[in-house]
């Protein structure tokens, strides 16, 4: 009798769990054309649930007022868009129901693809939640900033300003770092998956790289890979210290040491006084090589154009009396309108299917988002003069600062040019950073055989 009692009160158990907790109703958002999954897309009901899509352009929807029920939700995206109805609403009703899988296509309104998030956390939580993408691991951070890149010693290195962690509000404010192979991805269509190789400290958590003297974070950039005098190539940047609230008090030169894997201050440039109380030019931004008319190669730093060249050695980037400032043009001009496009941050490069150097950058008070405008342009040279710009991403109320250029990633003669950039509210009037995306990066992609880049092309 109590053996039948047992069995009948885990059967019981069983119907109630398996009624609870139903499988989640999975909804994909492609691109309606390409049917590429389209990752950062909203789906919120009419009372205010939100749903993100992953890097897969999933959600996974396991509510129990929604499952069962004909659903209104409103999708929203930068870049992406449904039809308005009758009544100027975006959206599109849908009657989710566990188990199923349902699609939604959205139309792409911009010239850039969105590929996916390269960091952060949860980059395929909700496809994860409907039993897909079980074998990817997560890294340990949950947002960081501005990337900084170098091809050194047969790997590309990564470097982020600071970055968030699960452990505090608090994270870390002197440097993350990893590595991947030069050409990291296997494709250059969405969802991307970024294999990270994080330095990680003695508990398997990411560490700081660059702890340089002085309170206040280290911020990096510049990264160059540069030979010296003997032949072997050092992993280079400048550092800035930092106090509150976002005010440098210190410049000055490191290394990376390949033995401790941390770079080292190796000389103070400036030092904030009343006497000093702006920095001289150095190497920040983004560098390119360069080999000039009579053969000479130089390295440029800029962001986006350059500011500042010198011999592609170690030894000239350590002698700032070999430094040689340069004057960017202050403004190019809109391919659209003709009118004054300044920029704020970015990235140049060479570009062998244009057989041009090409630059992605950010727009500075640009419309609607002042901090979330990116154009394209083109030059016969790296100095410029640069030709007309072309918008080719934009954001309603939300920034995406510091983009930078991975020719590395493609083939040469490629059409495909990638670009990542930072996701943040920050600099923004929006009071909701979007959950899992904020204060990470997204990588692009721009097809440069598409027409709508033509306008640029043609100078």
């Amino acid at each position: 009798m109590i053996t039948r009692r047992i069995l009948l009160f885990i059967a019981a158990l069983s119907v109630a769990t398996t009624t609870t907790h139903a499988q989640p109703c999975r909804i994909e958002v492609v691109e309606k054309g390409s049917n590429w999954p389209v990752p950062l897309v909203e789906l919120r009901t009419t009372h205010n649930v939100s749903f993100i899509t992953d890097n897969a352009g999933v959600v996974a929807i396991e509510s129990a007022e929604v499952l069962g029920r004909e659903t209104f939700f409103h999708v929203s995206s930068d870049g992406y868009e449904v039809p308005k109805d009758g009544f100027g609403y975006r959206g599109i009703r849908l009657k989710p129901e566990s188990g199923k899988t349902l699609r939604v296509e959205v139309t792409r309104t911009m010239i850039a693809k969105r590929l996916g998030r390269l960091t952060g956390a949860g980059l395929f939580a909700e496809s994860q939640r409907t039993g897909r993408e079980l074998d990817w691991k997560e890294s340990g951070v949950f947002g960081c900033d501005s990337v900084q890149n170098a091809v050194h010693r047969g790997k590309l290195f990564w470097a982020w300003g600071d970055t968030t962690l699960p452990r505090y509000p608090l994270g870390l404010f002197d440097m993350t770092a990893a590595t991947t192979a030069v050409r990291p991805l296997a494709s250059f269509e969405p969802p991307v998956r970024l294999k990270l190789e994080h330095y990680r400290d003695g508990d398997g958590g990411p560490r700081a790289v660059a702890r340089m003297p002085g309170s206040g974070p280290t911020w990096l950039g510049g990264f160059a890979s540069l030979p010296d005098a003997s032949g072997a190539f050092r992993l280079v940047a400048t550092y800035q210290k930092i106090r509150p609230p976002l005010e440098a008090y210190e410049a000055g030169l490191c290394v990376w040491n390949e033995t401790t894997l941390t770079f080292e201050r190796q000389r103070v440039l400036w030092s904030k006084s009343d006497a000093t109380p702006r920095s001289p030019p150095f190497p920040d931004g983004h560098p390119v090589n360069w080999k000039d008319g009579d053969g000479r190669e130089w390295i440029l730093f800029g962001n986006p154009l350059p500011t500042l060249r010198f011999p592609a050695r170690f030894e000239a980037w350590s002698d700032p009396a070999r430094w040689e400032s340069l004057t960017p043009q202050p403004t190019l001009a809109s391919a659209a309108d003709g009118g004054a496009v300044k920029p704020h941050t970015g990235s140049i490069a060479w570009n062998a299917f244009r057989a041009r150097w090409v630059t992605v950058f950010m727009q500075a008070q640009g419309r609607p988002s002042a901090f979330g405008e990116l154009w394209y342009a083109e030059a016969s040279a790296p100095t410029g003069p640069w030709g007309k710009a072309v918008k080719v991403l934009t954001h309603g109320n939300y920034t995406f600062y510091n983009p930078r250029l991975h020719p590395e990633f493609t083939p040469t003669n490629s059409p495909v040019l990638l670009f990542e950039g930072t996701y943040t509210k920050e600099f923004s009037s929006n009071p909701s950073p979007t959950p899992r995306y904020d204060y990470n990066q997204i990588l692009y992609r721009l097809d440069l055989d598409d027409s709508k880049l033509k306008p640029a092309q043609a100078n």
